[in-house]
């Protein structure tokens, strides 16, 4: 096996190769020799480096078989095979690999810049509600059944990704649900697995220091709708003004769901409070624990993929009932003192602004909403000032503080969200680098009743800094604080 390998490159063993993967992988062929065993070594262009530098390395380490997009001289004992794509010839190859899991398998997926990780996990939490086995992939974390396994992307890599599709199968579970990123569409992640269905829940500002334009992020997503299969559904969020564009070639059935627009799919809030939501949906009255607009449109996403695999609407409005908010979203604590603290992921403008609109629908008024708020470093840098401006016009008070720095100057950072601070709102807002500093600060400041929002990292436990993870979790870091003020 090859190891250590500082560039986005992948590897499998070939010794015990299937006929399936042999097929899939003449398909791809532009130049081949036969492999009857040894690895295969993918030269993938990354971000940083491109593997075809390390094509003579790893065969000097034993590689027998070399996927490449370049003809290149190897020796007479390897195969080389020329492809378009190495990242989609490894994605067909894994899936082939395994034995095509996700086609062994009820496999729904979710894309959308806000939204994906709380509805695939209440997709998760219900369906095991309902008495099925099923697995999760997600930003916070992957599971098979009640086991957990550790997760460092929204999508994982193609190997892993179909390993674990794999191990679902075999360990019997009949569902998974997924979170898909865009990255991961246009790293061809997911290229060449069967989806039951496509879930789109909204599509915002993010991710253009990868994608470089909004235009290019929705064509990104749209393509995976785009190569759907016929027997699979694609449901749209028809209240996002790109919700449609999303159905537009897609062969699979077109569903939508809205709380404001016609639609196939609709619910009504009646009540928004911290106790929870009393949903209109389908007809019947539903009362949640979830609060807020933004988890209406997830629950009737929810709702609305199981009706579209079939399950019983009673069944599934009582399990709807019972469901627990995601860690990390929305998740809030109160202090002895009367000081409410809400932990919520919100690291786009828009879900910054859901959240802050949640909260004042439901605050009364007499009291003060703190924002504790920061952007993340190596990322989209022109989300940075419409972060700030949005806490700003939302909120009583703003602490613009660190988030995970990354490798950049957590200073220049808060200097450009600074920029989007218009005058009016310069005396209520402070710029707190530390981020616990920035926390406590704002605990100190409240008062009985009021509301102190911290957003940015959610599930999160770790703040990252010069490269270096430290620990540093939200919630526990408000709870640790009330105690001591509340002592």
């Amino acid at each position: 096996m090859i190891k250590d390998l500082d560039i986005i490159l992948q590897h499998i063993e070939l010794k015990d190769l299937k006929g399936s993967l042999k097929q899939s992988i003449s398909s791809l062929v532009f130049d081949s020799r036969k492999a009857t065993h040894g690895a295969a070594f993918f030269a993938i262009r990354g971000a940083v480096n491109d593997g075809h530098q390390f094509i003579t390395s790893v065969i000097a380490q034993g590689c027998e078989v070399v996927f490449s997009e370049e003809l290149v001289a190897v020796p007479e004992n390897v195969t080389l095979i020329v492809v378009d794509s190495t990242k989609e010839a490894l994605a067909r190859a894994a899936s082939s690999f395994y034995d095509e899991p996700s086609t062994r398998i009820k496999l729904v997926g979710v894309t959308g810049t806000n939204g994906k990780t709380t509805t695939t996990t209440l997709l998760f939490k219900l369906y095991s509600g309902l008495g099925y086995h099923c697995g999760l992939l997600s930003t916070v974390v992957n599971k098979i059944g009640e086991r957990e396994i550790p997760s460092t992307h929204t999508t994982p890599d193609p190997v892993s990704l179909n390993a674990l599709l794999a191990e679902m199968v075999e360990d019997g579970c009949s569902h998974c649900f997924m979170e898909v990123s865009s990255h991961a569409i246009h790293q061809d992640r997911i290229t060449g697995l069967h989806f039951a269905g496509a879930v789109f829940t909204n599509i915002t500002h993010d991710h253009l220091d990868y994608h470089k334009t909004f235009a290019e992020y929705i064509r990104v997503k749209k393509a995976w709708f785009d190569h759907l299969d016929q027997d699979a559904f694609a449901l749209t969020n028809v209240d996002d003004k790109n919700g449609m564009v999303m159905l537009q070639n897609t062969k699979a059935r077109k569903f939508s769901y809205a709380l404001k627009s016609p639609a196939d799919f609709k619910v009504k809030v009646s009540e928004n409070q911290f106790s929870g939501l009393v949903l209109q949906l389908d007809g019947m009255e539903v009362w949640t624990r979830l609060i807020g607009d933004f988890n209406a449109y997830n629950l009737l996403a929810v709702y609305a993929v199981s009706q579209l695999l079939g399950e019983d609407a009673t069944e599934v409005m009582t399990a709807l009932s019972t469901l627990d908010s995601v860690e990390g979203r929305f998740q809030y604590v109160v202090s002895n003192s009367g000081v409410t603290a809400i932990v919520d992921y919100a690291h786009t403008p828009d879900a910054l602004e859901n959240v802050l609109k949640t909260i004042g629908n439901i605050r009364t008024g007499n009291e003060t909403v703190f924002t504790v708020v920061g952007c993340g470093g190596d990322r989209d840098r022109e989300k940075r000032p419409k972060m700030a401006a949005i806490a700003c016009e939302l909120s009583n008070k703003v602490i613009l503080t660190s988030d995970n720095p990354r490798s950049e100057n957590p200073e220049t950072i808060l200097a450009e969200m600074m920029s989007g601070v218009e005058g009016q709102h310069f005396k209520k807002t402070l710029s707190i680098t530390d981020r616990l500093q920035a926390i406590k600060t704002a605990v100190s400041m409240a008062e009985k009743g009021d509301i102190i929002l911290i957003a940015g990292k959610g599930h999160e436990k770790y703040q990252e800094i010069n490269g270096v993870k430290h620990d540093f979790d939200d919630m526990q870091t408000v709870k640790d604080i009330f105690n001591q003020f509340d002592k």
